[in-house]
């Protein structure tokens, strides 16, 4: 795992190309700190960086940019690819030369063969551009669920592109100005949604997507989607599958020059990760967690329990209020965009970058496609009782404008959001996840800027049924908007690579073909099941968040972090998470002078 960045142009820029590249590539220098590449092309036309966190072959063969013998091709690549391994023997059983054993190259001769196919044939977690020197074009793809970032602005024939947005600010080339629909998205529900970030005219590619430059003209393609059509399956035949599936999906992930640990919360998704890897893997597995004083937020005990059992060489560290309020500066000068998460990957892979890790695996992913989250049951159930309500659309809409106007909870002014709209799973969602109504973002995006933000975007449901669109609301917006994204920003900001076995293309197409009876059954029964090494004492415990407790915090050695928030004084800030966002956002402001 790596920093890429680069610019492409046709005429502008052409003279300060090494100034404006070597800035992106200063901003991308803590994903990296193994090696670092800039490759400029004879005409000028592109300009690539990297910064290496040296995975797979650590020799200097791993460099990049990285180009074929003939020059022709040029990669700047983040992310592993878990099946480089079998598309290297198809490619040298068709010809095919290498010089390294590392996936980049696998990549690289790929597409040189394939072209935008290539997609296609990688199984991992990515985000690259290839440029051709010869045709002068560039092509840039994400990874299929999203799991590497990518970012890009563009004006004209210029395009910047990085793995992270400060990334693209550093180059200097973008107005830093902020943008009205990232802001109301942040907002609204805690993250940045895609494809908006913060800063206006800046953009993340979207997952599954790929981009083509050819100077004055650029393609955007989608090339997968999530398919939820059911097929005819058991539930023993569902068991075998999933069973089958995360095996495999858990060896690829252990593909590594490196040892791999593994964050353990005690929960059912980490768990079972650590229960699969114990058979799949020959050496004693490192396992890290965090525990806390406060008995209510403390996992630290089962946890250990659980590697007690599993027999793994175990890591705890208890953050007390104090170690937290020491470590907070160093988390918001880490922070690419803000969220209402993050502080607790940022510590835990500090634990594990402390005991020599370079990679680890998350149990992420788990809750989203096998139906974990109490989503699953309430986002159905509001819409079912709001079509019922909405048969007298007149009394649907004024019980929505009264308790958006005058509700005395955030909770109850978001429902009241929703009862004045049509009823969706994309509004029952958001009311249900959400953080400010709409209302209240419209007042505070005011008060900031100046603007008022009206229109809300519609996320595209197809034909789902209810808890698959619930399933693919979680995985297209909290997973994919919050979790990879603050997954990736806080642990590369340790020189830590966060891989997640659940999100994983190929185990996923696997899952979403079974029923949704049998797939999202309560208590996550399916993958309960398909991994019966799960103890009672697990299974049975009543779920919890990898969450902190802020609440109490905030409201001792913390305090001060989160007082004076200049927004309009009829938003009630009670919650915890609310007093979180408005100061995250504060001090990110600040930090890149918006």
């Amino acid at each position: 795992m790596c920093g890429i960045g680069g610019i492409l142009t046709v005429n502008q820029y052409q003279g300060n190309l090494e100034n404006i590249i070597q800035r992106i590539q200063a901003g991308l220098k803590h994903r990296g700190p193994d090696d670092a590449g800039i490759y400029i092309s004879k005409e000028r036309q592109a300009a690539f960086a990297h910064t290496r966190l040296s995975i797979l072959d650590l020799s200097p063969a791993g460099h990049q940019p990285m180009s074929t013998a003939d020059g022709r091709y040029w990669i700047t690549f983040n992310g592993e690819i878990y099946n480089f391994q079998q598309l290297r023997q198809n490619l040298i059983s068709q010809g095919e030369q290498f010089h390294s054993q590392t996936d980049t190259e696998v990549i690289l001769k790929l597409y040189q063969k394939s072209g935008f196919d290539c997609v296609h044939y990688l199984r991992g977690m990515f985000a690259f551009a290839i440029w051709d020197d010869w045709e002068k074009t560039c092509f840039v793809a994400r990874d299929a669920l999203g799991i590497k970032p990518l970012y890009y602005w563009q004006s004209g024939s210029t395009l910047v592109f990085a793995s992270e947005l400060r990334a693209i600010l550093a180059s200097g080339l973008p107005a830093v100005n902020l943008s009205v629909e990232g802001l109301y998205g942040y907002l609204v529900t805690g993250s940045v949604p895609e494809p908006h970030t913060l800063i206006a005219d800046v953009y993340c590619l979207a997952a599954g997507h790929w981009l083509y430059w050819q100077g004055e003209n650029t393609t955007k393609k989608q090339y997968w989607q999530i398919n939820f059509t059911p097929e005819q399956i058991s539930p023993i035949e569902a068991q075998e599958r999933v069973r089958t599936a995360l095996v495999d999906s858990i060896q690829h992930h252990f593909i590594s020059d490196v040892p791999v640990g593994i964050f353990l919360s005690g929960g059912i998704d980490s768990t079972a990760i650590l229960a699969l890897a114990t058979q799949t893997q020959h050496k004693k597995l490192s396992t890290y967690s965090i525990a806390f004083a406060e008995e209510e937020w403390n996992e630290g005990e089962i946890a250990q329990k659980v590697a007690n059992l599993f027999s793994t060489k175990h890591t705890e560290y208890q953050v007390t209020a104090s170690f937290a309020k020491e470590l907070f500066p160093k988390f918001l000068t880490a922070i690419d965009q803000p969220s209402i998460d993050g502080f607790n990957t940022f510590c835990v892979s500090k634990v594990a970058h402390e005991n020599g890790m370079k990679v680890v695996l998350s149990g992420l992913g788990g809750d989203e496609i096998f139906g974990g989250y109490q989503s699953f049951q309430k986002v159905p159930q509001m819409v079912s009782w709001s079509k019922k309500l909405h048969v007298l659309p007149f009394i649907s809409k004024s019980l929505g404008m009264g308790l958006s106007d005058w509700g005395n909870s955030p909770r109850m002014k978001r429902l009241g959001d929703f009862l004045k709209e049509t009823p969706s799973f994309t509004s029952a969602y958001r009311s249900f996840r959400g953080i400010f109504s709409h209302q209240e973002a419209c007042a505070i995006i005011e008060q900031l800027i100046g603007e008022r933000f009206v229109c809300q975007q519609q996320l595209d449901i197809h034909n789902f049924t209810p808890k698959d669109a619930v399933s693919f609301l979680e995985l297209s917006c909290y997973m994919r908007n919050q979790l990879l994204k603050d997954g990736d920003v806080m642990s590369m900001n340790w020189g830590l690579e966060l891989r997640v076995p659940f999100v994983d293309k190929n185990l996923i197409e696997t899952v979403a073909v079974i029923p949704t009876n049998i797939r999202l059954s309560r208590g996550k029964e399916l993958l309960v099941k398909a991994v019966p090494e799960l103890p009672d004492w697990v299974v049975n415990r009543p779920k919890k968040g990898f969450y902190f407790p802020f609440q109490s915090w905030m409201s001792s050695e913390f305090g001060h972090y989160f007082d004076n928030q200049n927004i309009p004084s009829n938003i009630c800030l009670k919650s915890w998470y609310r007093r979180w966002s408005l100061a995250i956002l504060k001090y990110w402001c600040d930090q890149i002078k918006v």
